[in-house]
């Protein structure tokens, strides 16, 4: 197999070297595909190859050989990567499979249970958290009642509650290990996380110090309580039912994001609380600054947009304009002190459904609270300039419509509510199915998926009432119609993908 080497392990390849697929994805890995891929991009892109196939082999696992054989690297540098995962406890063997010739063949596989992301789907009247391992598992979930117009400061303070509450009674409850910093960092140095990825979990300084430098500060063996959310809980029977903890005593404030000695987080990641200063004496955990049991690699945010998901910032979110340039990201990773992702829900929901199988270009409809679209093109979740793309419901499609919440008259998101308002599920499901013809005419999408409280209430309604509005559409230009199907549209499981599928390779979460 033709092809040169570089430091490292790592394999550029010649002509033919790679698979078509892989060389798409490390074009993925910079922007710039013109500037070059450096070597740590390249290593972390390689060893993302593997940890997506393992994902993928499941509980059967997969060889050495065909990791080799799917990944187009050497067989030298497969057996690198997967020794850095089996020491971080991202690998280990499943068995032996018989081989054609030779001795068997050591299957290996993902430990699941290595690291794990709270997704978090924040509604404008619910509140729906899960913790999801590493095969995307849901391994805990609470649902509780919010209102999205009580405040910013109340409503963090319950998705803090409430996140602290889920992943301390899943610790509890033997569902895992009480973890340190360094499990949480072998998690990330293994998976190729880089040092800017680091120091939003740590500072510099911790950085510096190497993987794991505060796993032995004084007192910081469990999770803090962050304050107890202030809502009615409603939570599952798998959830924690005991009185929620009080509360530590209050701290001084942390320090502004981007000090002194504690670089900017990287794009679309809030960073943690700043390391100590060199020689300072570590302050013991608080409720500003709690500590994960089992190994938590971040919290992934998904709520009605407009907002900006690169920097976590809310836009006026379509009937709360007090959230209008409120930085949830950063809010709540500095109260969490774990790396936060913020985006759409409807973007959350498709990456979700991408992840787990959904192929080709599709849109993702979810009507709720609200209605809105994530678009998923070629594969890719399409979010546009300003995470913008998939305002679905804010199409004009009535001039003398009724108003609607974001200022204009006859979107399509006031007349399916207000048909739903009124009982009238059958017009609702018209409504939304001259909407998503106006979409396939424009994209050219392959699928439309529904989803959403009102959608999953009366599924057949929706098939139906979209289905032959589409159908209809494609008779008069002659061409196949676009199928139509429901889906559950689990958005808080779509949000933890937004910490977890970069470790794998998904370079649009």
């Amino acid at each position: 197999m033709s092809g040169r080497r570089t430091g490292g392990g790592v394999r550029v390849a010649g002509e033919g070297a790679r698979k078509a697929g892989e060389a798409r994805k490390v074009g993925e890995v910079r922007a710039a595909a013109d500037a070059g891929v450096n070597l740590p991009a390249l290593r972390s892109h390689n060893t993302a190859l593997v940890l997506d196939l393992l994902r993928r082999a499941g509980g059967e696992g997969i060889s050495r050989l065909e990791l080799a054989e799917r990944t187009g690297l050497t067989p030298q540098a497969v057996s690198k990567i997967t020794g850095r995962l089996r020491d971080a406890g991202l690998a280990a063997e499943a068995g032996r499979r018989a081989s054609t010739g030779g001795k068997p063949r050591t299957v290996l596989r993902l430990e699941p249970e290595a690291g794990h992301a709270v997704g978090v789907h924040l509604d404008r009247d619910a509140l729906r958290l899960v913790l999801v391992n590493l095969a995307g598992t849901v391994v805990g979930e609470r649902y509780t009642d919010v209102d999205l117009g009580a405040g910013a400061e109340a409503v963090v303070a319950a998705v803090a509650g409430e996140v602290e509450a889920l992943v301390d009674g899943w610790a509890r409850g033997g569902g895992g290990r009480a973890g340190t910093d360094a499990d949480a960092d072998a998690v990330a140095v293994a998976a190729g996380l880089d040092a800017d990825a680091m120091a939003a979990r740590h500072g510099a300084d911790a950085v510096a110090a190497g993987p794991g430098a505060d796993a032995d500060v004084p007192g910081r063996t469990g999770w803090t309580p962050v304050n107890p959310p202030t809502v009615r809980d409603r939570s599952t029977p798998s959830s924690r039912t005991d009185p929620a903890p009080e509360a530590a005593p209050p701290t001084d404030p942390a320090p502004p994001l981007g000090a002194a000695g504690s670089p900017p987080p990287p794009p679309g990641v809030a960073a943690g609380p700043p390391a100590p200063a060199p020689g300072a004496t570590p302050a013991p955990p608080t409720a500003a600054t709690p500590f994960p049991p089992p190994p938590l690699l971040g919290v992934g945010v998904a709520l009605p947009g407009p907002l900006d998901h690169t920097r976590g910032v809310l836009h006026r979110v379509t009937g709360f304009a007090e959230w209008d340039g409120f930085p949830l990201r950063d809010a709540l990773g500095e109260r969490l002190g774990v790396p936060v992702a913020v985006d759409k829900d409807t973007n959350a929901a498709a990456l979700g459904l991408a992840v787990a199988g959904e192929r080709g270009s599709f849109a993702y409809l979810h009507l709720g609270t609200g209605l809105g679209a994530g678009l998923v093109i070629d594969g890719v979740v399409r979010r546009g300039a300003r995470t913008a793309a998939g305002e679905f419901g804010h199409q004009v499609v009535q001039l003398d419509g009724p108003p609607c919440d974001c200022g204009d008259r006859g979107c399509v998101e006031a007349l399916c509510l207000t048909a739903v308002s009124r009982g009238d599920l059958a017009e609702a499901a018209r409504v939304l199915g001259i909407a998503a013809g106006n979409l396939v005419a424009l994209l050219d999408i392959d699928l439309v998926l529904l989803g959403g409280r009102t959608v999953t209430g009366a599924p057949e309604v929706f098939l139906r009432g979209v289905g032959a509005v589409l159908d209809e559409r494609a008779r008069r230009a002659g061409e196949p119609p676009v199928p139509v199907r429901t889906v559950p549209g689990d958005i808080a499981e779509g949000a933890a993908q937004l910490v977890l599928a970069p470790l794998f390779g998904r370079a649009d979460a």
